[in-house]
């Protein structure tokens, strides 16, 4: 019990991640929601009533259209400008670790080709996703957010290359919230992406360059929580010594159905919880509507 022991993870315990944690038929043989099941009516109601002072804080990126080291396919924005309006055209290549996105349930494929909830991964064509694609998320997602500030826990700018986010310090940054998680909650680490890539402005991908970031123990903290989604600002960590190259991403959407809000920006909501002195928020996500789709670009609000 790698959370219990407060110690990572060995390969063997990881690979026994994707039964120990397997939410495949927990809510039958036609679920499309995965882990968004968490999320009840009251789970709404009791996050509405989070909402007093009436701020709202955006944690989405600007979509990034200027190519970079992180970002080899910009956003494309092409306006027409006419003499008594404007209209614009945006194309977008989301997935990757610039623009804010979440992923749907179709992203990633489990080790036997299978896609969530044991759907053949043939159900992926060109023209699009029919099972576990983003539309069925239409209808939005709004429930309680809370945010784990793990470098306000450290006393640290960011989270160091020598010591991710463990499951454990998922723990003890609720405990200094003053938070106790509950099912349905959308779990959103701040890593520090801010400040890293300030201080490393060449930086490019986790593929290619060691990247500081969330740690696959984190898994076993959303499983025994009920979490119902996954927001960082940072994804994986470098150098876990697990089989795969994205430990969270090959369980959390595969096995456990959880959702990933990929490349959040956590940074003004890091500094309004601090103001306000409180760490739980109404988190309102609207993914859109792209029947088939992998995932969608999105803006997610949190409202104070």
């Amino acid at each position: 019990m790698a959370l219990a022991d407060r110690t990572p993870p060995t390969a063997e315990q990881y690979e026994a991640y994707r039964e120990r944690f397997s939410n495949w038929g927990r809510w039958g043989a036609d679920d499309q929601l995965g882990t968004l099941n968490h999320i009840s009516a009251e789970t709404r109601r009791a996050a509405a009533a989070l909402v007093v002072e009436g701020r709202t804080v955006s944690c989405a990126n600007p979509l990034a259209s200027t190519p970079g080291p992180r970002n080899p396919n910009p956003a494309q924005h092409f306006m027409n400008v006419g003499p008594g309006g404007a209209m614009d055209y945006i194309g977008v290549s989301y997935h990757g670790f610039v623009n804010t996105h979440i992923d749907a349930l179709c992203h990633i494929y489990a080790e036997d080709g299978q896609l969530y909830n044991g759907r053949p991964a043939s159900e992926i064509t060109s023209g699009g996703a029919r099972t576990n694609s983003v539309d069925h998320w239409r209808a939005g997602i709004v429930t309680r957010g809370v945010l784990y500030d793990i470098p306000g826990l450290r006393d640290a700018p960011h989270v160091a290359l020598d010591a991710p986010v463990e499951g454990w310090d998922l723990e003890d940054a609720a405990v200094k919230a003053g938070v106790e998680p509950a099912p349905g909650d959308a779990v959103l680490i701040r890593s520090g992406a801010g400040p890293f890539y300030e201080a490393n402005p060449g930086h490019r991908t986790p593929f290619t360059d060691p990247t500081p970031g969330v740690a696959g123990s984190v898994l076993e903290y959303l499983h025994a929580h009920d979490a119902s989604l996954l927001g960082w600002d940072l994804q994986e960590a470098a150098g876990q010594d697990l089989p795969v190259r994205m430990p969270v991403h090959q369980v959390a959407i595969p096995y456990m159905g959880l959702p990933l809000l990929d490349n959040a920006n956590l940074e003004e909501l890091t500094e309004t919880c601090a103001e306000l002195g409180r760490w739980e928020f109404q988190l309102v996500i609207a993914p859109l509507n792209v029947v088939g789709g992998t995932g969608s670009p999105v803006n997610p609000v949190a409202v104070f």
